[in-house]
């Protein structure tokens, strides 16, 4: 059986990391917009077009306006396009070529995109702690704790966060993996699922995660930031390797605007609640239980070696247990800013 990280790379070490690295970022915006020594420069773009969803970083940027004014101020216009439910469609339009950057989402998708052959290249990575990412199953299921996933069907997407959560979740309780049925669904079709009792469990992200336990009487039955003792996936934005190519100021003023927004949400996490409340429609409850959380995120970029080490190490373990069909190497498919 493959081994899982030590403990050099666990999750208390990798937070360090992402500490070190906010001090990097937060006082690096400037540099992100005039880049490094001896990086490329240029820009044939004054338009960006970014894919947003119904939470996050990329949903609070567009709803406060201060992105947009902060690219304006470069002459850049802000183009939204979205919500999407997930990554793996923003990636699709970014290859597709009617958006430029996919949102910041799950980097499990995003490498088997890259394996699959798409030209594109992470230009920034985000983390936020703490994730609350869970497997769930319905009160009345007879499912109370991993093992009892034998024999059950469990909605994942398929070579994303849910399908890797589900897999480290059976390899740390010894569930063998084929005893469980892993029905491959996008979140809009996995929620009535769970609700209708066509699937068993859901592995799946917030705040979906939150909201289906609510509505439809459900319960955590492993917890990513509770019970996984490493970090295997990531979030990370991704655009075409020629447009980077291309508008490497472009890309370096985006970074640095999410840089910033990222420093805003941290700082003011009620406030950042109430406006993905506003614009996702969920209840009160849930909207208290994350601000109670202070979720904090961190950004890094394509030069971060540490990082990138990391995500290295995960992308290793996702091959190694076929959530990602073949190798990759996260150093061929960085963007150079």
């Amino acid at each position: 059986m493959p081994q899982s990280f030590s403990p050099a790379q666990s999750r208390r070490g990798f937070l360090r990391s992402s500490l070190r690295g906010l001090g990097a970022v937060a006082g690096g915006a400037s540099l992100l917009a005039s880049g490094a020594r001896g990086a490329p420069t240029g820009r044939k773009r004054d338009v960006v077009r970014l894919t947003w969803g119904m939470g996050g970083l990329t949903l609070i940027a567009k709803e406060r306006g201060e992105f947009e004014k902060a690219l304006a101020k470069e002459g850049v216009e802000t183009q939204w396009l979205g919500p999407f439910p997930n990554h793996a469609p923003t990636l699709q339009a970014v290859t597709g070529g009617s958006a430029d950057f996919s949102f910041g989402g799950s980097t499990t998708p995003a490498l088997a995109t890259l394996i699959a052959g798409s030209p594109l290249v992470f230009t920034q990575f985000a983390v936020y702690e703490p994730r609350t990412s869970a497997i769930i199953a319905r009160n009345d299921s007879g499912i109370a704790r991993v093992e009892d996933l034998a024999g059950r069907s469990v909605a994942v997407n398929r070579s994303g966060l849910g399908e890797f959560l589900l897999v480290a979740a059976l390899e740390k309780h010894n569930v063998p993996r084929a005893s469980v049925k892993f029905v491959y669904l996008n979140p809009p079709d996995a929620a009535p699922a769970l609700a209708s009792g066509k699937v068993d469990a859901w592995s799946i992200w917030s705040p979906m995660a939150d909201i289906a336990k609510l509505d439809y009487k459900a319960h955590d039955i492993f917890v990513e930031g509770r019970d996984l003792d490493f970090q295997i996936d990531f979030g990370a934005f991704l655009a075409p390797r020629k447009f980077v190519a291309e508008n490497p100021d472009l890309v370096r003023a985006v970074n640095a605007a999410f840089a910033k927004e990222a420093q805003w949400i941290s700082a003011n996490t009620r406030e950042a609640e109430y406006i993905t409340q506003k614009k996702s429609g969920y209840s009160d409850q849930i909207r208290d239980r994350f601000i109670g959380l202070k979720r904090q995120y961190r950004l890094h970029p394509p030069s971060d070696r540490t990082f990138v080490a990391e995500l290295q190490n995960a992308a290793n373990w996702l091959t190694a247990r076929k959530i990602l069909p073949a190798p990759v190497t996260v150093a061929d498919h960085l963007a150079q800013i």
